[in-house]
């Protein structure tokens, strides 16, 4: 196999990552775009020592799993790599990729895993959207061949791959309508505005993001605008204009990131109207959101989630250790299951969000605790029941494992977004603890990504 050859493959199985799996002369080639069952020509992009990597150059008889995407920018935005397969079959293959992953990985055989909890919306189900400015609209083939089409202002997704890419989107399938509406709006009005687009190179201009939130609780809207400098009176008239058109919506934010870096984060904001914050409720809990507060981006599915977390822990606790605990939302969801949860989290402007949604909620039995994770625990001298954990996709720190095994709660329950990772953890544990049940969650419709929650029990 070389870079560039062109071979016929047989795509097997997916891949945690969204990629089709063929084998060619003992060799693994990993497929961009292809579903099991494809007979495709692929030209190989990288090789390795051990794989390949390719991507489709034409199908020659298609999977049966394939179906007609929804969305008209698939296949180029890169945001739903599995639009083009049935949902019945997406959450199948992700309870198949969790279960791949705890056997091969974690070493475990015949792993419980049920079937995946399917999302209750699969379109319109996120409720934050991050978009891009640029004055230079990357073009796709069939825009390129069109002599008409200006290569100007575009207000949209960066493709895959490339920071200072930005292609236009008309409609992301992954919002609703109203964010849908909100997005045309602003691309319309900013393209006339005279404001000028942040510029990567010469660090020129204002435009970089325009952020959406939504509460599905309480339908209403947050629109944040970032840019690099304050931009008050420059904003003002998009914010009169915008909140008339819809009338959804209860803020309009000005958020400023004066760093070089494409991230739609500021440590300043300016409140252009309405509410500085956005209510959701999830489950019995009310909590606010601010504009650049992280929440889950399918709060309807996260009750779901919260709710397996829940059931897993159990009854008649007298201490659970919520690790990870970020804004205290597991914490809260809890705390009626026993007398008492600390939370501990590296981020101190999250362990204040903790703290407030829990004085907001009316909860008093909640603590957390700001700073190193694995310091604070190996200095505490009480003995948790049960301890969660909800790692960033990187996995549990070895350091915290390790202390894991030294204070030996009865249970652990650990919520991963990466079956991958959360299976080498566990392998670490399993000499520790059994694996008595695994529940994948399905956040993200129509991608690879897949939430799972397991329940560990100490041998």
């Amino acid at each position: 196999m070389k870079k560039g050859q062109e071979i016929e493959v047989e795509i097997e199985k997916l891949a945690y990552g969204g990629k089709g799996v063929a084998r060619v002369n003992n060799r693994v080639v990993f497929v961009d775009g292809a579903l099991p069952g494809d007979r495709a020509i692929v030209r190989i992009r990288r090789k390795k020592k051990n794989f390949a990597e390719a991507t489709v150059k034409q199908i020659i008889q298609p999977s049966s799993l394939r179906t007609e995407p929804r969305c008209k920018h698939f296949g180029v935005c890169g945001g739903c790599k599995w639009q083009n397969m049935s949902y019945e079959d997406q959450i199948r293959v992700k309870a198949e990729l969790v279960r791949e992953s705890l056997e091969h990985l974690a070493g475990l055989e015949a792993p419980r895993v049920l079937a995946t909890l399917p999302s209750p919306l699969v379109y319109g189900y996120r409720n934050k959207m991050e978009f891009s400015f640029t004055e230079r609209r990357w073009l796709t083939a069939e825009e390129l061949a069109d002599p008409q089409q200006k290569k100007d202002f575009a207000l949209g997704f960066h493709v895959p791959g490339a920071f200072d890419r930005v292609m236009h989107i008309e409609t992301c399938w992954l919002q609703d309508e109203t964010m849908n509406g909100i997005l045309n709006f602003s691309q319309r009005y900013f393209r006339d505005s005279g404001i000028p687009v942040f510029d990567l190179k010469t660090h020129q201009g204002q435009l970089r993001f325009l952020v959406l939130r939504k509460s599905f609780h309480y339908q209403k809207y947050m629109v944040n605008i970032v840019t690099f400098r304050p931009a008050l009176e420059e904003l003002q008239d998009f914010s009169h204009r915008i909140v008339k058109e819809f009338p959804q919506i209860s803020s309009v934010i000005n958020v400023v990131n004066r760093k070089f870096a494409q991230i739609a984060f500021g440590e300043e904001e300016y409140l252009l109207f309405g509410t500085p914050t956005l209510q959701e409720k999830l489950g019995r809990f009310v909590f606010e959101i601010s504009a650049n507060s992280f929440f889950q981006t399918n709060p309807l599915q996260a009750e779901k989630l919260y709710a397996t977390v829940e059931d897993f822990v159990g009854e008649n606790n007298l201490l659970i250790w919520d690790l990870y605990s970020g804004t205290g939302t597991i914490a809260l969801f809890l705390s009626p299951h026993t007398q008492k949860v600390v939370g501990f989290e590296l981020v101190e402007s999250a362990v204040e969000d903790a703290r407030k949604n829990s004085a907001r909620n009316g909860i008093d039995n909640c603590e957390f605790v700001p700073g190193d994770i694995r310091d604070n625990i190996h200095r505490r001298k009480d003995q948790p029941d049960v301890v969660v954990c909800d790692p960033p996709r990187s996995g549990i720190h070895p350091d915290i494992l390790r202390e894991l095994i030294r204070i030996a709660p009865r249970k652990v329950v650990y919520v991963s977004c990466n079956p991958t990772t959360m299976a080498r953890d566990i392998k670490i544990l399993a000499p520790y603890y059994q694996v008595e049940l695994v529940q994948p969650v399905d956040m993200f419709p129509h991608t690879y990504h897949i939430e799972s929650v397991a329940k560990l029990v100490r041998r």
